[in-house]
């Protein structure tokens, strides 16, 4: 259902008139938002127009939520009410690339793989890897979106030295959790840029694989691993359900080790790994073809457990104790952070009933399980993450 608007023609005028005639419209369904639709959809060129937008909403009362590519545009608590989707994918390119102190100022709207490709052509990258195929550099920090290399080089946001917004009343701002602005994770409003600082690009990359079939073995595998000081880039698993098994409590899976460097470099430090973890690891130039993708699909129940590395098999037993069922997992073994997955199709109560179990269990291992992402009606009944809960 279309929000009541009062003055919808002239709101829709006022909003042509700041992005331009092909830029602002009425919402249609693709515009849906975790169930809500949205009044109109604006795509401001400049951070001039941004501002420009976040004041005409402030001062009509419109509920704003910002939109890249949308990949994650369902991620987290849904919106109370949604009037006006904010469409950043204008605001983009490498706006400063410094190659000598190799650092960058991106626009909000770029794709990652975009910035990625153009980085290449000067030996450099920004040390990320989000899983989300057409993530933005803007939606990628405003959930802090971390894929496998978050193991050796941190998460987005710490590898950003400013973040340039507009805030909720119009206002530009900045962000970088020192001398009293706040952090990424504090940012109210629309973010237009990012200044961050980029790494090599590594000659070579080795796959380190290992089959495992328990969360415990897992734990082991790990501890040999870090326990050689090779400075792995990601140390990652997955633990599948079966096929046509919902039932299997031990399901096989694998963990990779990725090692990165000179060519030599990387074939010696990998081969010396494979030799620890003995007879049964490979080494390969590509990755697993489930490395840095996500385990659970749009009508699945999402959930983020981080606990200490020590902890995380017992994490995983729990759950599976919990849900009474073999539970998909898949994620960074190395810091003791992974994705989780129940099925859509249980009742609202029921994950309700799981969550509050297993973090119960987490409790006491300092660790912490979030909801990021399910179908309604669960989305709408149980807590979601918050952002601060990705950070």
């Amino acid at each position: 259902m279309v929000t009541a608007l009062p003055g919808r023609e002239p709101l829709l005028r006022a909003l042509i008139d700041i992005c331009g005639p092909d830029f602002a419209r009425e919402a249609a369904a693709p515009d849906m938002v975790a169930g809500h639709l949205a009044s109109f959809v604006a795509a401001p060129a400049t951070t001039r127009a941004v501002r420009d937008t976040m004041r005409l909403a402030a001062e009509r009362g419109l509920a704003v939520v910002p939109r890249g590519s949308g990949s994650k545009i369902d991620w987290g608590a849904p919106p109370q009410g949604i009037d006006l989707l904010l469409d950043t994918r204008r605001l983009d390119g490498i706006w400063d690339h410094d190659a000598e102190a190799m650092t960058a100022q991106i626009g909000t709207g770029t794709p990652v793989r975009a910035v990625q490709a153009a980085l290449a052509l000067r030996g450099q990258r920004l040390a990320v890897d989000p899983p989300s195929a057409q993530a933005t550099i803007g939606g990628m920090l405003a959930v802090n979106e971390s894929g496998p290399l978050r193991h050796r080089y941190g998460s987005p946001a710490a590898q950003a030295d400013r973040i340039s917004y507009v805030d909720i009343e119009g206002m530009p701002a900045e962000s970088d959790g020192e001398h009293g602005r706040p952090g990424i994770a504090e940012v109210a409003g629309v973010i237009v840029s990012a200044a961050v600082r980029l790494q090599p690009l590594p000659a070579a990359r080795r796959w380190v694989n290992v089959p495992v079939a328990t969360p415990l073995q897992v734990h082991d595998v790990v501890e040999a691993t870090l326990a050689q000081r090779l400075s792995p880039s990601a140390i990652e698993v997955d633990l599948p359900v079966p096929a046509g098994s919902r039932t299997a409590m031990q399901p096989s899976g694998a963990l990779a080790v990725l090692l990165e460097g000179d060519a030599a470099e990387a074939n010696e430090r990998a081969r010396r790994l494979a030799t620890v973890l003995g007879s049964v690891a490979t080494v390969t130039p590509t990755a697993p073809r489930w490395w840095g993708r996500y385990p659970f699909g749009r009508e699945d129940v999402a959930l983020r457990i981080a606990v200490p590395i020590a902890d995380l098999h017992a994490a995983v037993y729990a759950l599976r104790d919990v849900a009474g069922m073999a539970v998909p997992v898949r994620g960074s073994a190395g810091m003791g952070t992974v994705h989780a997955v129940l099925p859509g199709s249980l009742p609202p109560e029921r994950v309700e009933g799981i969550l509050d179990a297993v973090r119960g269990v987490l409790l006491a291992r300092g660790g912490r399980c979030v909801v990021v992402a399910a179908p309604p009606p669960i989305s709408t009944t149980v807590a979601m993450a918050g952002r601060r809960d990705l950070f």
